[in-house]
């Protein structure tokens, strides 16, 4: 099953939301604002993409700026990001072994 990590209040995490809705993909959501990731579920997540921390943070959230988080190492984002989940990159739809940030909207398709 298709699993989306969503911020509703996001217009790119809305449309991959939408999209898998639009498609009759069934799907499982996490609200990984409400729900964050633990590191292990992070570090799979990780996996997945085949990205780095450094890859996947969101480097222009204020959060990142005032928890000076530019010369971190890589588990120091991870840690970061688990305790602030906000500043993980979104969209993110896993399907089994494969995942993708969905930016632009049709990467899902890449892991369909």
């Amino acid at each position: 099953m298709i699993e989306i990590w969503h911020n509703p209040r996001c217009s790119k995490s809305r449309a991959a939301f939408n999209y898998l809705k639009d498609n009759d993909i069934e799907y499982k959501l996490k609200e990984y604002l409400k729900e964050p990731p633990t590191v292990e579920e992070l570090k799979d997540i990780l996996k997945k993409l085949n990205l780095k921390p450094s890859q996947l943070v969101r480097k222009k959230e204020a959060i990142f700026k005032e928890l000076n988080l530019k010369e971190s190492s890589e588990e120091e984002l991870i840690e970061a990001m688990v305790k602030n989940p906000k500043l993980i990159e979104r969209p993110i739809v896993i399907n089994g072994n494969k995942a993708v940030v969905a930016r632009p909207l049709e990467l899902i398709k890449d892991i369909l």
